[in-house]
């Protein structure tokens, strides 16, 4: 089966699940046809899907990911010791787990092709992940806090794991409490990657962007707290910051030296 072929046929399974969608019209070129399937998962409620489903998902999202082109740890040089500065597509990289900038319901981004970190990992990880997502907060029974880390498979996902983490919101002047928040954060996803045995990590910009924490000092507090981590852990684990901006990549560049 082509990529084509598997995409029809994830649109059309998709759209028969909800009425709403039933008969909707499939547009002929490719990039609609992607986006359309992109909205189609982003939107569909936490729930099983029979094998065939799931195996003509994960062959399509795989080989998506592929074609974008995966990028190994192991081809990456440090910046310091135990630390990596690389810009691109999180959810193209392959090491043992990246963390995701997740919302307090902790099932991803429900907004059609929406451009935040979580809707592009749960889009390239399938609909397991948002499953497994809410088995965990259904167990937990209330939103997940600000300033901790939840771990789940990766699926589809280069990465063996996925770590989430409710990062601050910033509304108004920066506050002290937001820093400690972030720092929390970062902190709490060392300290589970550990508990896992993980070896390595790779951080998105936690709480930037749609967040509104100021980019700079995002960038101060994640280095800062890694750094401390690991002087006070003799921490072995290799972490990665993961920037997807040219402006980012900048402040992260001159902060690590």
């Amino acid at each position: 089966m082509t990529q084509a072929e598997r995409r029809i046929q994830l649109i059309q399974r998709l759209s028969a699940e909800q009425p709403r969608y039933k008969g909707i019209q499939i547009p002929s070129e490719e990039t609609e046809q992607k986006r359309l399937l992109r909205a189609l998962l982003n939107l569909r409620p936490p729930q099983a899907a029979c094998a065939d489903f799931l195996k003509v998902q994960d062959e399509y999202l795989r080989e998506e990911i592929a074609s974008k082109g995966i990028t190994d740890l192991s081809a990456l040089s440090p910046i310091a010791k135990d630390i990596y500065l690389w810009q691109g597509d999180i959810t193209t990289l392959r090491c043992d787990a990246i963390v995701n900038a997740a919302n307090a319901g902790l099932l991803g981004c429900f907004c059609p092709c929406h451009g935040c970190i979580d809707n592009a990992i749960h889009t390239y990880a399938g609909i397991q992940l948002r499953l497994e997502c809410a088995e965990i907060m259904e167990k937990q029974g209330y939103a997940e806090p600000v300033g901790r880390a939840k771990l789940t498979k990766a699926y589809n996902l280069p990465c063996k794991y996925v770590l989430h983490t409710v990062g601050p919101i910033v509304s108004g002047k920066l506050t002290q409490q937001d820093c400690d928040l972030l720092a929390s954060c970062y902190r709490s996803c060392l300290e589970l990657a550990e508990r896992e045995d993980i070896r390595s990590i790779a951080f998105c910009c936690i709480s930037t962007g749609e967040f509104h924490f100021p980019n700079e000092r995002a960038a101060e507090i994640a280095i800062k707290t890694v750094r401390d981590y690991q002087a006070q852990t003799n921490s072995k684990l290799e972490v990665i910051f993961n920037v997807f901006k040219d402006f980012d990549y900048e402040i992260y560049r001159r902060l690590l030296g």
